[in-house]
């Protein structure tokens, strides 16, 4: 049973999505605004979070960032509810923290599917022998959920976001490749029947900008109308 926090002001769309996650074995809390959210945040960890874009007082994007600022709730799973329906705002939602972004109006099959592929990608996954990209410095340990580069002697860790983590491993753990946005959908998200492969696109951005803060965000390459490798030495630079 995973326990899941919907965060929405209609409470008639609340109330359905509630008794939804329910009948499929979830163990559900619902709040109306972002005040409420942070105090059950506080309370209680929930396993994914189900979050209204526009609440009362403070909007759910900047409920996301405040998240995604803080270490304890950095990697809380998050699937954002909206009636913006704009690529800037799917882009936006995503930019924000989120894992996943629904439009509203949705079917509930739909929402649930989605909730499944985000729960399956946070759940613990064998332990794997550590990556290192040696000429870069960096090396990644997935049973430690760990990034770190060592340069100059000293060890610097790197901040990823759980996507963003899992990106990065399947990069390493497949060198020398150039994988396709389909392919990365396919291999990193798992589920993607419902994902856009513009959201490659942002994560692969956030990842850059994680990794730039220990000067690697040349690591990742991007290869113009085939997708994204890593790249295999210091000459090799990202063509955005």
């Amino acid at each position: 049973m995973s326990q899941v926090l919907v965060v929405e002001d209609e409470s008639a769309i609340a109330e359905v999505v509630a008794m939804n996650l329910r009948h499929a074995g979830h163990e559900v809390t619902v709040v109306g605004d972002a005040e409420g959210a942070s105090a059950a945040v506080d309370r209680v960890l929930p396993d994914l979070v189900l979050l209204d874009w526009m609440l009362p007082g403070r909007s759910g994007v900047a409920l996301a960032r405040q998240w995604r600022a803080d270490a304890r709730t950095r990697s809380l799973p998050i699937i954002m509810l909206t009636a913006r329906s704009e690529e800037s705002d799917r882009v936006g939602g995503l930019d924000a923290g989120a894992d996943d972004y629904l439009v509203k109006p949705f079917s509930m099959q739909e929402l649930l599917a989605r909730i499944r592929a985000v729960l399956r990608r946070r759940a613990p996954e064998a332990l794997e022998a550590v990556l290192e990209v040696p000429w870069a410095g960096l090396r990644l340990d997935p049973a430690a959920r760990r990034v770190t580069r060592e340069a100059g002697g000293a060890l610097r860790e790197v901040r990823l976001g759980p996507t963003e983590f899992r990106l990065l491993h399947f990069l390493m753990a497949h060198p020398q490749r150039v994988h396709s946005r389909a392919q990365l959908l396919d291999r990193v998200w798992g589920d993607h029947v419902f994902i856009e492969e513009r959201t490659v696109d942002v994560h692969v951005k956030r990842l850059r900008e994680a990794l730039s803060g220990v000067d690697c965000a040349r690591l990742i390459e991007t290869v113009r109308g085939s997708g994204y490798r890593l790249a295999q030495s210091p000459e090799s630079t990202p063509a955005d």
